[in-house]
């Protein structure tokens, strides 16, 4: 099987040392997780990692390739100006799914160097110890939850036939709203919609995700949901047991982390 790990992983930058200083403590049950993930991805033999993250360019009606033979990742928005990183690209591969999909689903292709932080945090944490590993950014669009659910399937399609060993990685935070002091104000409906997509996710009710009202997920103010369906079409019909390493809101935001065990 060519996909050899999968996971969910958030994406605040006070999880970079640098950045987060003392407050990293209030992210401990995240960083614990992250630090579970990055030991499983370095004993998977990943050669790739397609990174699915919500910030980079993205279009209304068009999913997102990035084929860069290089990227580089920085964390000077966030304050930091010494923490640099840079991986390579997988092009051969990036061109194979490019190639698969491209008539079969608007599909948009860009070369952008610069990572966004939804895939530069987790990157820069879970490949510690895997500089020669290549990466592929994928971007969601505005289409539906079906669609995004659609275009991981057509991912898989490609993925079964390849001879790399490849990580699926979904970037994302769940509810921006769940305390008053939350970035994106208080919305009582924030915890109930990251209750029910972790009870789905674990209860692997992919169906149900999908039926998600337009309303819940809108007064949620999350980031994550696609990026997951996109995961969950790639891993449709594959045998794999959902693990929820943890999952938090110190900030009023959630931070949802899971393995999911193939």
């Amino acid at each position: 099987m060519p996909i050899v790990f999968s996971a969910i992983v958030p994406h605040p930058p006070i999880l970079i040392p640098t950045i987060g200083k003392e407050n990293i403590n209030q992210l401990k049950a995240t960083s614990d997780s992250y630090l579970k993930l990055e030991q499983d991805l370095y004993a998977s033999q990943a050669e790739t990692i397609i990174i699915i993250s919500p910030h980079g360019h993205s279009q209304e009606q068009a999913f997102t390739i990035n084929l860069s033979p290089e990227f580089k990742g920085n964390f000077e928005k966030f304050g930091d100006l010494t923490t640099k990183f840079s991986l390579s690209g997988d092009i051969e591969l990036a061109h194979q799914i490019k190639e698969k999909l491209e008539t079969k689903i608007p599909l948009q292709l860009i070369s952008e160097t610069e990572l966004d932080h939804g895939s530069s945090v987790p990157i820069y944490i879970l490949t510690k110890h895997l500089p020669k590993i290549k990466i592929i950014p994928l971007y969601y669009s505005g289409l539906t939850l079906a669609a995004h659910y659609d275009f991981g399937q057509m991912i898989k399609s490609k993925l079964l036939n390849s001879s790399a060993r490849i990580a699926i990685i979904a970037s994302g935070d769940l509810s921006h709203k769940l305390s008053k002091n939350a970035p994106a104000g208080y919305s009582p409906k924030g915890k109930k919609f990251d209750k029910k997509l972790i009870d789905n996710l674990l209860k692997k009710e992919t169906g149900e995700i999908i039926k998600f009202k337009p309303e819940l997920i809108a007064d949620a103010g999350e980031c994550g949901l696609k990026s997951i369906m996109i995961l969950l079409g790639v891993l449709e019909s594959m045998k794999y047991e959902p693990q929820l390493l943890s999952y938090e809101s110190p900030f009023g935001v959630g931070y949802l982390t899971m393995n999911f065990k193939l």
